[in-house]
């Protein structure tokens, strides 16, 4: 990630070598992502106790999240909107070289950011605690070619992963273009920016309440997971609806975009720390950052192909929003029929008895 953000902030002045190096940046910097996110199973796993696990995960995946809801707020408010749909003052003064200015800007601020962390973590990151806080966080666990066998094999896994990656990964590319989707609407590109960033702050606070609760009442994973999909279908079918007033005749305002935009992302949002510690339950003792690897990987390539066809059809985007209901219906479906299993929390509990 460092060396990605440096690459975009060297100041090339011919345009065609400035654009490969922006390029690789944006390149290494997802190299970096699945790890990142990846990690919080693994962390949860290696220092927390079996109750409190689903909050430790939690916390180090949905607090990842509010990087997003801060790139929302940064973009629309710091660098001015070409396209006539910002309200701020500084559109009077937006001429090329301002935004390209204040686009450097927040590449060199996030180039200093990611360096100071890196920093951090050199100076101290211990890789686990003196004392194992569990018997899972001391037992052995599958090789790596061991582990992708049990994970293609295991048609349980095979489920909750699709259920997991259709949803978040048209969800990701949605999110991705949401100001886009909402100009013809006459909504700005700092209201959309708000829009996301309140879906994204809300899904990370109901994610830790539930893990919270799963942590307290163990068993539930799959029950909380139903409630999630089922919120987020109602949520990205009323706002689709919405969008077709022509056709509809729903009451389209700023009020009902608002809410139905940040139910969604609630909703989703809040999904994925419970959809990580169901994988590792379901497919203990495969190692944890391989499972939810695994899973980050096929929701990326959901995002990407659905980003790839909006290459071709980006002039209507009302297939797009379509996308959302009919995700979240099929993630619903499969987790309903989804049978699950609780592998280490089962030895955790046994053994320490």
């Amino acid at each position: 990630m460092v060396l990605g953000a440096g690459l975009r902030c060297v100041p090339v002045s011919d345009l065609e070598i400035r654009k490969k190096l922006i390029h690789g940046g944006q390149l290494l910097n997802g190299l970096a992502g699945p790890t990142v996110m990846n990690a919080a199973p693994f962390l949860s796993t290696t220092w927390f106790s079996p109750d409190e696990r689903a909050t430790a995960t939690a916390i180090a995946s949905l607090l990842n999240y509010l990087g997003a809801a801060g790139a929302f707020l940064v973009g629309p408010l710091v660098v001015p909107s070409p396209n006539g749909t910002s309200h701020l003052p500084l559109l009077s003064q937006s001429n090329t070289e301002h935004i390209k200015d204040r686009i450097e800007a927040v590449l060199y601020a996030e180039f200093g950011m990611v360096s100071l962390i890196f920093s951090a973590a050199l100076a101290y990151f211990p890789s686990r605690p003196p004392f194992p806080p569990s018997v899972a966080a001391a037992s052995q666990r599958l090789s790596y070619r061991r582990s992708f066998c049990r994970l293609l094999s295991n048609f349980r896994f095979l489920m909750i992963a699709l259920a997991y990656a259709i949803p978040l990964g048209v969800f990701s590319g949605w999110s991705g273009v949401l100001d886009l989707i909402l100009t013809p609407v006459h909504v700005s590109q700092v209201d959309a920016g708000w829009i996301g960033f309140w879906s994204i702050v809300g899904g990370c606070v109901v994610g830790i309440a539930m893990a919270r609760f799963a942590d307290f009442i163990r068993g539930m994973l799959k029950f909380i997971l139903l409630l999630l999909l089922s919120g987020a279908t109602l949520a990205s079918t009323w706002f689709t609806l919405t969008c077709l007033t022509s056709v509809t005749h729903l009451p389209l305002t700023t009020a009902t975009l608002y809410t139905s935009c940040i139910l969604l992302g609630i909703f989703l949002n809040s999904s994925v720390p419970i959809f990580f510690e169901l994988f590792v339950e379901t497919v203990y003792p495969v190692p944890e950052g391989i499972t939810c690897g695994v899973v980050t990987f096929l929701s990326n390539v959901f995002m990407g192909v659905l980003l790839f066809f909006l290459t071709f059809y980006h002039t209507e985007f009302s297939w797009f929003n379509w996308c959302l209901p009919g995700s979240c219906l099929l993630s619903l479906l499969l987790i309903l029929c989804f049978r699950e299993s609780y592998d280490r929390l089962y030895l955790d509990v046994v053994v320490s008895v």
